[in-house]
């Protein structure tokens, strides 16, 4: 069986090389994103702030449990996007446990020093790594401290060092030099505990063990506090370097397009190879004739197909390793991953997407085969010339329940919001595509007859052929049709969703910002900087903003990472409030925008319980509702609601409003160490850039799904229109002029492209429209005209090339040598 596929493949090239190239791309692109998610998934950070330490008390991941339709207990788990924090008479009982040597209580304390930010803490976390003295000795006074080599920057120890912490700026001296990997402050224990920005609480535990030490007795005390003990390489997670949040960011990245894709790459090949299939009948009919059974041939055509996986697998993976590489460079450059972290070798990925691209391929192929070999030889024959009236009623329900199910997934889209939204614009948009395969026959009647008198008044006599065509070769050319659709809804509707989202946060955030000026200092604001600001002769008032994260629950008992925006005043802002009032912003209450709060369900005056960046939890009263929660941010809390809560202690911004007529006091920018003073007015070109910045991941890989798409379509098209030699044939033969073949040829595609663009483009509208309007609260979707025109001319000019070429090629050749079976 083996040797008359490849005898069959070797006289069929050109539908070999139609499902070869669509295999090989989507396998490169499936391995590219495969290892993204290895090497997120085993990535295991060194421990090097705890390299020392035998176990690691640190704070248990936040766990949020909630009860599904039918009863059931739905568990999710999500660590606090500050970070959790211990009580600090934890470590003084763990130190009581049989064994434990010493137990030292690990805080991280935000520093800028002259060469930029660092970590701080207690002498005594040294211990941890450990870090090594190589002069000096350890900090006895509250004004010294110890620095890294690099940190000192060539001061020996007695000098003086200017570090700001808090946002307030003091001169320490420096008692000793250690070496560290990263710059490190390390302060007495007492004054650690004094500037830790959450009184009271620390960060981990790191704990020493003696032989025969009571590890039971470490983890019951850990179990009573809500933390979790770490061992071994485990402890590297805890450090949150930039290895670990990485890490994360490329099993989102690779799993969530990396899904998509195998979904585009099941669509495409299996409309590849359907085509090709149906484009052999004469083939399959000739062989059933000479007594070949059905099992026989589905065998060859799924060996075929292996075959052909197999090659393309070949090709294929190292090229998705060899595009992986490339990636981590791009990502590195842009500043999505730190420099030198490693990418798996990718073995695992190589093999998992071998194994689903020859599957999938081995699938489409009996699936397609199915129908051609299960009738008689008698009946095979006569399909050869002309096609079956009849339906698939199966296919006609699924694709009826397709349609639904994408009409209710655009309701469930519209009143979701934030990530949910995003991630239900691709899965309905595959819904309605599905739909439109499925029923793709029926439109193609329908079409077929509604279109032809245009056709025929516009085309005369190829026209009148053109819509007889269509009707005729319905299911024929409901692959071409879905690949056109495919392309169109990518292009007009994923590609657009960005520009949505980045034109509507501009929008928003010039027209509800109200100060004119802001005052920040990348080493942080301290607290008291807001009143110092409001005492400035000319400053009708100061806002202090502190931005940080919560935890809320979402639909379907998950949780999500909020940002948050904690102010002291809401004089700078017109966030567009529709109810209730931004005046009752005090004590335990919340904003929440308009989107967030109809995706939430949650309702003015209404207790919502939710948790703080570093995990406590809290019930907020939502006090007002506003539209601006793109500019802004879809909830904003009191900024003493989250003070002792978040990681850095400080404020992010003052944004200062002037009395009328009054300039900028120059003293505004001597408030903070290191602070300046900006005009608010160029905010939104910086937010844009920003924007477009973290946008370029998205466009990227949405920018391989179209391109994906349209090698797809481009595919289908070559193979349908190389598939009709015969008939073009036979045409001629009767007496047709090649100038009226293509007159028919180009109403035909004309008919079929005007179809495309028509559902495509409502596809597309569909799901935009949908998912904007869970993102802006807008019903009416931005469309730059030049992305337009690029989408709707290059479909166009996409379909009219990859079909007008080939029949061109065609019409010139003798129509005596196209009669024969050869390809």
């Amino acid at each position: 069986m083996i040797g008359l596929a490849v005898r069959m493949l070797r006289h069929r090239p050109g539908s070999a090389l139609a499902t070869f190239l669509a295999l090989t791309v989507g396998a490169a692109i499936l391995v590219a994103m495969a290892v993204l998610v290895e090497s997120g998934l085993l990535h295991r950070p060194e421990p090097r702030r705890y390299a020392a330490a035998d176990l690691v008390v640190a704070p248990a991941e936040l766990t949020v449990t909630s009860k599904d339709f039918d009863g059931t207990t739905l568990t999710s788990r999500v660590d606090p996007p500050e970070g959790g924090t211990l009580p600090a008479d934890l470590a003084q009982r763990l130190r009581q446990v049989p064994g434990v040597s010493a137990a030292v209580a690990d805080r991280t304390i935000p520093v800028f020093t002259a060469a930029g930010p660092a970590v701080g803490q207690g002498w005594d976390g040294a211990a941890l790594a450990p870090y090594r003295l190589v002069a000096g000795q350890p900090p006895r006074h509250v004004d010294e401290v110890v620095l890294d080599a690099g940190t000192a920057a060539g001061s020996p120890p007695g000098a003086r060092a200017d570090l700001v912490v808090g946002g307030v700026a003091e001169s320490f001296r420096i008692s000793g030099i250690v070496e560290a990997p990263a710059p490190h402050v390390f302060f007495t224990e007492g004054r650690a505990a004094a500037l830790a920005p959450r009184p009271g609480r620390v960060d981990a535990i790191g704990l020493l063990l003696a032989p025969g030490a009571d590890r039971a007795a470490v983890d019951r005390l850990a179990a009573e506090a809500d933390a979790e003990v770490y061992a071994g390489d485990a402890r590297g997670r805890l450090e949150r370097t930039g290895d670990t949040a990485a890490a994360g960011l490329l099993v989102q990245i690779g799993a969530s397009f990396g899904g998509y894709v195998v979904l585009l790459v099941v669509f495409v090949v299996a409309g590849t190879v359907s085509l090709s299939v149906r484009h052999r009948r004469r083939d399959f009919a000739l062989l059933r004739a000479i007594a070949a059974t059905p099992a026989q041939v589905r065998r060859m055509v799924m060996a075929e197909a292996a075959l052909i996986g197999a090659a393309s697998v070949a090709l294929g993976v190292p090229a998705g390793l060899f595009a992986s590489r490339l990636l981590r460079g791009e990502l590195i450059t842009r500043g999505f991953l730190p420099d030198g972290f490693p990418l798996s070798p990718g073995l695992l990925s190589a093999a998992a997407v071998a194994l689903t691209t020859i599957l999938v391929a081995v699938l489409a192929a009996l699936l397609a085969a199915r129908r051609v070999t299960g009738i008689r030889p008698v009946e095979a024959l006569g399909e050869v010339a002309v096609e079956p009236a009849g339906n698939s009623r199966v296919r006609l329900i699924s694709g009826l329940i397709a349609l639904a199910g994408a009409a209710g997934s655009s309701t469930v889209t519209i009143g979701a919001g934030g990530q949910v939204a995003l991630a239900g614009a691709l899965g309905m948009l595959y819904l309605y595509v599905t739909a439109v395969a499925l029923l793709a026959p029926w439109i193609n009647r329908a079409a077929a007859r509604v279109l032809q008198p245009l056709l025929s008044r516009i085309w005369g006599a190829g026209g009148h052929l053109a819509g007889a065509n269509l009707r005729a070769n319905a299911r024929g050319t409901a692959t071409v049709l879905t690949g056109l659709v495919l392309a169109v809804g990518f292009g007009g509707s994923v590609w657009f969703l960005q520009d949505n989202i980045e034109r509507s946060a501009v929008t928003q955030a010039r027209d509800g910002l109200v100060a004119s000026w802001s005052l920040s200092s990348p080493a942080g604001l301290a607290p008291t900087t807001a009143t110092a600001v409001r005492a400035v002769p000319g400053v009708e008032s100061a806002t202090a903003v502190r931005r940080t994260s919560v935890v809320v629950k979402i639909f379907g008992g998950e949780v999500e990472t909020v940002p948050v925006m904690a102010v002291d005043d809401v004089s700078a802002f017109d966030l567009g409030v529709t109810a209730g009032s931004m005046a009752d912003l005090h004590g335990r209450a919340m904003a929440v925008s308009g989107v967030r709060a109809g995706s939430q369900g949650w309702d003015l005056g209404e207790e919502v319980p939710l948790w703080l960046g570093d995990g406590t939890p809290v019930t907020l009263r939502v006090a007002a509702i506003y539209e601006r929660g793109l500019g802004f941010g879809d909830i904003v809390l009191p900024r003493d609601e989250v003070a002792g809560h978040t990681a850095r202690g400080t404020d992010d911004e003052v944004l200062v409003r002037l009395a009328p007529g009054a300039v900028p006091d120059p003293r505004l920018a001597g408030l903070a160490p290191a602070a300046t003073l900006d005009d608010t007015g160029l905010r939104p070109g910086r937010l844009a850039a920003d924007l477009a910045l973290s946008a370029w991941l998205n466009r990227l890989l949405v920018g391989v799904m179209i391109g994906y798409a349209a090698l797809a379509v481009a595919d289908t098209l070559v193979m349908a229109a190389l598939a009709r030699r015969r008939e073009l044939a036979l045409l001629r033969i009767v007496g047709v002029t090649p100038r009226q073949a293509r007159r028919m040829v180009h109403a035909e595609q004309a008919g079929l492209l005007g179809v495309a663009l028509v559902i495509g483009g409502t596809v597309a509208a569909l799901t935009l429209v949908a998912v904007v309007r869970a993102l802006t609260g807008s019903l009416v979707p931005y469309v730059p005209p030049l992305g337009l025109l690029a989408v709707v001319g290059g479909t166009a000019l996409l379909a009219l090339t990859t079909t007008i070429l080939p029949i061109g090629h065609l019409l010139r050749t003798p129509p005596l040598e196209h009669l024969g079976v050869k390809e």
